[in-house]
């Protein structure tokens, strides 16, 4: 099978928002708490940061788990990097995630003020001001023959949508609305010209949206 292009595990509210207004440093979701909009996979046996024993092993937690099934490489838009806008003031700031970044792959950043790549861990970030198409093409040479995860923030999702480089997304929708920000989408029914969906509901309260192409 060749590799896909995957969203997976991106999570949006109610009306269809996956960040709120007044992105900052201290608040990466801008007014929508994180905590509230990841608390479906936050409460999971396999969620990344859990540091006590515990946690649900049904629907969410198979999720979880399979953020990082068979990633070869991610690319994300600069949004998602870091709340800085314009050309780079330093290269100090190196991401929301410490030393120990989640994503264990080449990361490739969509920006057009590119900078040095730079490695934390086992994940090395580049710096790309290229199309979709073109970034594609370096993300799967990097990932080695695995699926390339399209990250977000919203705007790159819905970038790579417009260029139709996308095969499967995985959307997990939250009970609570945010009433503005980054809209992914109206209704998740404006894919289906090009996806067949599957809303998998789950006891915490979120629908698991699964589209994968006609």
């Amino acid at each position: 099978m060749s590799p896909l292009v995957r969203v997976q595990n991106f999570t949006v509210s109610a009306d269809g928002y996956g960040a709120g207004t007044g992105q900052s440093l201290d608040r990466p979701f801008g007014h929508a708490d994180p905590a509230t909009m990841m608390a479906w996979a936050g409460a999971t046996a396999s969620w990344p940061n859990r540091t006590d024993p515990g946690g649900t092993r049904g629907l969410d937690d198979y999720f979880t788990r399979d953020f990082a099934r068979n990633i070869g490489a991610e690319i994300m838009g600069r949004n998602k990097f870091g709340p800085q806008r314009g050309p780079w003031e330093d290269h100090e700031w190196e991401g929301w995630w410490g030393d120990e970044p989640p994503f264990h792959t080449p990361v490739f950043v969509l920006t057009h003020h590119p900078r040095p790549s730079f490695t934390l861990s086992d994940t090395t970030f580049h710096f790309l001001d290229a199309t979709p198409e073109n970034a594609l093409e370096q993300a799967f040479a990097a990932a080695d023959g695995k699926d390339v995860r399209i990250g977000g923030g919203v705007a790159t999702v819905r970038e790579f949508l417009a260029a139709d480089l996308i095969d499967t997304l995985h959307i997990v929708v939250t009970p609570n609305e945010l009433g503005g920000g980054e809209r992914l989408w109206e209704r998740p029914e404006d894919l289906l010209d090009r996806f067949h969906l599957e809303k998998v509901p789950s006891p915490s309260g979120v629908v698991h949206h699964l589209f994968w192409r006609r």
